[in-house]
């Protein structure tokens, strides 16, 4: 077997029957998995060599047990970090902003994803709240509208993880089909951001290769005091 579906609903039942206090917030649960904890080794052992199991939305309270290649995105940790000169204002460096609320602003203020996809993008929307057919709900970071020079049209949504969570492909799943579905016009490449632990941010282009998601480009920044970038650092990165 790899896949199989079960309700939210199940989760009563089944706990009764094998004397499990469920905790009070059961798609805190759900979430949890993806991006927080590992699953159970006695539940990760039946998987097959090479794959991984992953919980994905299936439908409004429906979910899907099933094997995948990638299950989490993780920060490669021999990645050079890119230093860009910090355009953040202090006024929202220092404003008390929870750690994802931080990270986009930071992206969104020193123009991360127009540098990391070389394009220009303008933000459209932020904390977007909505559904997409066969998808339950959907909580989206910033939205970004995108052209190229050649006029091409893109759409660009961008989740945001602080440095104690871990992106999941099943978000990702989720945007690409929500996206599809509300900008069929527009080219959709998905953008997932992340602190990791050396202060540096981490940026991800995701995309869909059959039935998995795959890494299509991972970059590193650090933003730094303009006086923090030397001669160096400009040479060095002249020559890449």
């Amino acid at each position: 077997m790899t896949r199989f579906d079960f309700s939210r609903d199940e989760f009563v039942d089944v706990a009764k029957s094998l004397r499990i206090a469920l905790p009070e917030n059961l798609d805190d649960t759900i979430y949890s998995l993806p991006h927080r904890i590992a699953l159970p080794r006695e539940i990760a052992a039946t998987a097959s060599k090479g794959v991984q199991w992953r919980i994905e939305p299936a439908g409004k309270g429906v979910y899907r047990f099933r094997l995948g290649t990638l299950i989490r995105i993780v920060p490669r940790p021999d990645r050079i970090a890119i230093k860009i000169p910090d355009a953040t204002p202090e006024i929202i460096a220092s404003s008390g902003l929870s750690d994802e609320q931080e990270l986009l602003a930071k992206v969104r203020y020193n123009r991360l994803v127009d540098i990391f996809l070389d394009i220009a993008t303008f933000p459209l929307r932020n904390h977007l709240r909505t559904t997409a057919s066969d998808v339950d709900q959907i909580d989206m970071g910033d939205i970004y509208g995108g052209v190229n020079r050649y006029g091409q049209q893109f759409v660009i949504p961008v989740q945001a993880k602080c440095a104690t969570d871990q992106l999941g492909v099943t978000r990702t799943r989720q945007d690409i089909a929500c996206y599809a579905e509300k900008f069929p016009r527009l080219t959709c490449r998905l953008v997932s951001a992340q602190f990791i632990a050396s202060g540096a941010i981490a940026l991800f282009e995701l995309t869909l290769d059959g039935d998995d998601v795959k890494i299509v480009e991972e970059k590193h920044y650090r933003l730094v005091p303009l006086d923090e970038i030397g001669d160096q650092d400009l040479k060095s990165y002249s020559r890449r």
